[in-house]
């Protein structure tokens, strides 16, 4: 049995040692020195605190501030101002000097290949991206990260430093032929990051609002959403499906430099650029100098691409639609890939006209094959019915084939369907895979099929393609039974069986994308449609 006994303490008796203790403890946590006995609160040491917000002292008392975030290049440290209103970064300030004046010319641009900038850069890195020439991986150059990246930073400073060739490799396309990639060393992808970082703060404030390829904050389905509802809201009768050829091997390289510098005037920055065009690439040991185009697949390409497209095309439709349409117009791009709808057959047999024109003066053409025009709209189907015509024409965009339907109700509704020849495709690629891992377990297969099927309906799931996303769910789980009954002629896996293994692992088939009208207004509320 445990007895407590009371302690009463009388006023002036000294605290107890383990009193003292804690009460040091207790100070020091809340940023105070330890008051001892007998001290007056007066006599305490005062430690430095954050200064007032109307605090009369030097900007140079502050506080210290916050680590860098990871994976975000766009800010920098910033000290906090007086009012507790964070002072703007410096690629912000740079954002708002390019709203500002869309004629300026940026000339001190360099600054910002710093060696915060170039971590955070090499940190937003695939780490299992495939090597350049040099062979050097993510894990790597990692090992050395201090090293390597000071070594970089010192030689884009004094200007040693060296673009090296891409490495060429091949990917298939959806129609059997291979597309050409170029793989850009480790160092030139850092590099590069950064560089588009500080582009971006320029070009975002000048590219249009219907060109959505490869841009920070837009992806294939807003464009897909913007095409939709230009289609169902305007008076779009003809639709005119444009592909440039070839148009990242055809860039003119004088012509691109000169449409960079109508807004960058950095010495640094140009030279960077020239250096990675010119760099080359390396295909099975040679090297191949590169007098045009910019190579798929390294960082800087999409922007690049972007800026050729914007002075070649996106300023000269703006400037067509305002002086030549006669009806409404609507264009979407995404990259290289354009749609224009228009309520005129002549405005749109003018503008191809034109545009082959344009394109010509750049270098540039149509690509016969994946360019035409159609009959398309909400009115279309009972136009050519009327005239003793079939049903109006379909056209590919983005994936998706687009097509005049109808709605319960008997109205018009834009049909949005897989594109039959790339599914034949993915397909085959699933049924290679499966006949690869038919001897693993069916945890194991059912939860790389599970990421397959999750990765279709994220693209492919918008409200009106469910009967193509029930035809690859039936057609992957057939090729998955197939494949584990050749893993032994005992095997006795019924329809029973193997439907209910498919439920747990790919989930009936259901729209993951809202329809374009909800997703569309609810972005582009309160802003301008065109922006």
């Amino acid at each position: 049995m445990h007895v407590w006994t009371l302690h009463v303490r009388e006023p002036g008796d000294p605290l107890p040692a383990r009193w003292r203790e804690l009460a040091g403890r207790i100070g020091k946590a809340n940023g105070h020195a330890p008051m001892m006995h007998g001290q007056r609160k007066s006599d305490r040491p005062v430690v430095p605190t954050k200064p007032s917000n109307k605090a009369r002292t030097l900007a140079a008392e502050v506080v210290e501030g916050s680590g860098l975030a990871k994976e975000n290049t766009s800010q920098q440290n910033a000290c906090r101002t007086q009012s507790r209103e964070n002072a703007p970064s410096a690629l912000e300030r740079v954002r708002q000097a390019a709203k500002k004046d869309k004629n300026a010319r940026f000339t001190a641009l360099s600054h910002h290949l710093n060696p915060a900038n170039l971590l955070t850069a090499f940190w937003s890195l695939k780490k299992r991206a495939a090597a350049g020439i040099d062979g050097v991986t993510w894990e790597q150059y990692q090992a050395r990260q201090d090293g390597n990246l000071k070594d970089l930073h010192a030689r884009l400073r004094t200007g040693a430093y060296r673009a090296k060739a891409s490495r060429r490799t091949y990917i298939p396309k959806a129609d059997g032929r291979l597309r050409p990639l170029g793989v850009a060393a480790l160092e030139d992808k850092v590099v590069q990051r950064v560089v588009v970082e500080v582009m971006n703060a320029i070009y975002e404030n000048d590219f249009l609002g219907f060109s959505y390829g490869f841009r920070p904050g837009r992806n294939q389905h807003q464009a897909l959403d913007a095409l939709a509802i230009g289609i169902t809201r305007k008076k779009v009768n003809w639709v005119f499906d444009a592909d440039i050829r070839a148009f990242f091997d055809c860039i003119d390289h004088g012509w691109l430099m000169k449409f960079v510098e109508h807004r960058i005037a950095d010495k640094g920055i140009l030279r960077l650029i020239r250096k990675w065009l010119n760099a080359g690439v390396m295909e099975d040991g040679k090297w191949t100098a590169t007098e045009e185009g910019t190579p798929q697949g390294a960082t800087i390409s999409p922007l690049l691409a972007n800026i050729y497209l914007h002075y070649v095309y996106d300023l000269w439709v703006q400037s067509w639609r305002k002086k030549h349409a006669r009806g409404d117009m609507i264009v979407t791009r995404f990259a290289d890939d354009t749609v224009v709808g228009f309520e005129h057959r002549q405005d749109a047999e003018r503008f191809q006209k034109d545009l082959r024109d344009r394109l010509r003066k750049f270098k540039l053409e149509l690509h016969p094959d994946k360019t035409r025009l159609i009959e398309f709209g909400r009115y279309a189907a009972e136009r050519r019915k009327r005239d003793g015509q079939t049903k109006p024409e379909t056209f590919d965009f983005l994936g998706l084939t687009h097509i005049c339907g109808r709605s319960r109700t008997g109205g018009f509704l834009l049909w949005r369907q897989t594109v039959r020849k790339r599914m034949r495709a993915k397909l085959l690629d699933v049924k290679n895979e499966i006949m690869r891992r038919q001897h693993l377990s069916i945890m194991e297969q059912g939860s790389w099929l599970a990421g397959v099927w999750r990765g279709y309906l994220a693209y492919h799931g918008v409200p009106t393609n469910i009967h193509s996303m029930r035809q690859f769910r039936d057609q992957i789980i057939w090729y998955w039974k197939r494949a584990l009954k050749r893993r032994g002629q005992r095997d006795r896996t019924t329809w029973d069986r193997m439907s209910s293994i498919a439920m747990r692992w790919l989930p009936l088939a259901s729209p993951t994308h809202p329809w374009p009208n909800q997703r569309f207004d609810a972005r582009i509320q309160g802003k301008s449609p065109v922006r």
